[in-house]
């Protein structure tokens, strides 16, 4: 029998009942930060293209129309619409661009500002750029306001990557641990659902102003939740640590145990060093990085911005006129389920075979996706198998959201230790969005370079690594402390 199980049985013992009720409200109070990080992210698919000063999408081509009347120049969108301003294509590619490089500027420093002040006023501080954000996206007169509205974005979007698991991962107990940390990853799909499903049919200022509720309505329902016991017991502060626990675990548990666990865990880190020299010189903190950039390495280098950037082409693949508008918002639909599904799977099936699942699916079907491509472009009639990309995409989109979607944000709260978490996390984030900056710029190039075809097989040769560096390096987390966590990752038999 393992320690976790034996602990639950001695709270049974002595009557002790926690209640997870609390825990599952906090969580989903720091995760509507996760919610506007969705909205951000997926701002530009609906927005940009009404920005766009000619589309070769549509047959009313942008015009620029002058008044008999009055003689001013009016601005016409790709959709008919009037506009105040357009952007040309270094603006469009600086819109979307520069959200990554504030994301990673803030990691780093988001992580350290966790570790002096706190999860819970650093996830409130977070608020401001998110706000700011909004604010000079509603009021933008030009490339340059939503350039720097961009810029904000990133840094709040950064921020949250770093804070929102952090928090969740410390107040869960272990035996819904990983549930509530697939919560980050599940609120954000919600965020970009809604707003593709908003965008697709309203104007991208009117999109911005409904998405603005959301910085406010994070303080206003944080504001209430506690800040994590690991970081109140790091800073002397047993008995507002115990408060917070109670508040977290219900009237009727027993904390002695878990409180006296953390306790241990607490005082172990601050007789350790917590420079970045130290963590890469001691093998349990050198192998929990090595485990974290290596899951952030691989969830981008997944294939999934190339299937979702070639989402409309799968689509008419199959014969389907869908618009794409419809499509984004089927593809939003089927990401958000499958996290859900993930959510409630993890603690169950475990960590390690939910991302095995994922790179072994995912690499099958970016094979096939390269293959019926390929065929197409050798002009092969593909015709009568063209449900075929179809079914890919939606087991790709499935798979990768009940593995490498969640996962990675999820490991980050379990695999560093307390006196390292928050240098590690910036770390692990920075690494993330320098790579969706990577991945982002190369993908078009690549794909005009070596075709889509070539991409896809890119992207599975990845995944056939990647199954031998979970199967080998992630170690299962399922039900374990952090004391346990570092153990494996140290090389000791548990």
């Amino acid at each position: 029998m393992d320690k976790p199980t034996m602990h639950m049985l001695s709270v049974q013992e002595k009557g002790g009942q926690t209640s997870r009720t609390n825990q599952y409200i906090a969580a989903v109070a720091a995760a509507i930060g996760a919610v506007i990080a969705g909205t951000i992210l997926a701002w530009t698919s609906p927005a940009l293209p009404q920005l766009e000063p000619w589309s070769n999408k549509t047959s009313n081509a942008t015009v620029v129309m002058r008044s008999n009347f009055t003689n001013s120049t009016k601005l016409i969108n790709s959709l008919g619409q009037e506009a105040e301003f357009l952007l040309d294509t270094n603006a469009r590619s600086l819109v979307s661009s520069v959200l990554a490089i504030g994301a990673a500027m803030v990691a780093l420093p988001v992580g350290v500002l966790a570790q002096k002040i706190g999860r819970r006023p650093t996830i409130l501080l977070l608020a401001v750029p998110f706000f700011i954000n909004w604010l000079l996206t509603i009021f933008a007169n030009g490339a340059g306001m939503l350039i720097a509205a961009r810029f904000f974005a990133g840094l709040g979007t950064g921020g949250i990557c770093v804070a929102a698991p952090m928090y969740i991962g410390e107040i869960a107990e272990t035996s819904i641990r990983g549930s509530l940390g697939a919560f980050f990853q599940l609120f954000l799909t919600v965020g970009i659902l809604f707003t593709f499903v908003v965008g697709g049919w309203t104007h991208w200022k009117t999109l911005s102003i409904i998405s603005a509720v959301l910085p406010p309505l994070l303080v206003a329902v944080f504001w209430w939740m506690p800040e994590t016991p690991q970081y109140l017991l790091g800073k002397n502060r047993r008995r507002d640590a115990e408060k917070s626990l109670r508040w977290l675990r219900g009237p009727d548990a027993d904390l002695t145990a878990e409180l006296e666990d953390m306790q241990k865990d607490v005082d172990e880190a601050s007789r350790q060093s917590a420079g970045v020299l130290s963590m890469v010189t001691s093998r349990a903190p050198r192998m929990a990085l090595v485990c974290g950039l290596g899951l952030m390495f691989f969830q981008q280098f997944s294939g999934i911005n190339a299937v979702i950037f070639y989402t409309n082409n799968i689509f008419q693949s199959a014969g389907s006129d869908i618009p794409p508008a419809i499509a984004t918002i089927i593809v939003g639909v089927v990401q958000t389920a499958a996290t859900y599904v993930s959510s409630l799977l993890v603690e169950r099936a475990g960590r390690r075979i939910l991302l095995l699942q994922s790179c072994i699916i995912m690499g099958l079907c970016l094979i096939i996706l390269g293959v019926y491509f390929k065929l197409q472009n050798d002009h092969f009639n593909v015709a009568a198998a063209g449900w075929l990309p179809l079914v890919c995409l939606v087991l790709f989109i499935i798979s990768f959201s009940m593995g490498f979607g969640p996962i990675p944000w999820m490991m980050m709260a379990e695999l560093f230790p307390v006196e390292f978490r928050g240098t590690a996390t910036g770390i692990t984030v920075i690494t993330n969005w320098v790579l969706v900056f990577v991945v982002t710029l190369c993908f078009p190039i690549m794909k005009d370079a070596i075709g889509i075809y070539t991409c896809f097989w890119f992207f599975a040769v990845v995944m056939i690594v990647c199954i031998f560096f979970v199967f080998f390096l992630i170690p299962e987390t399922k039900g374990k402390t952090v004391s346990q966590i570092q153990a494996i990752l140290a090389g000791k038999n548990m």
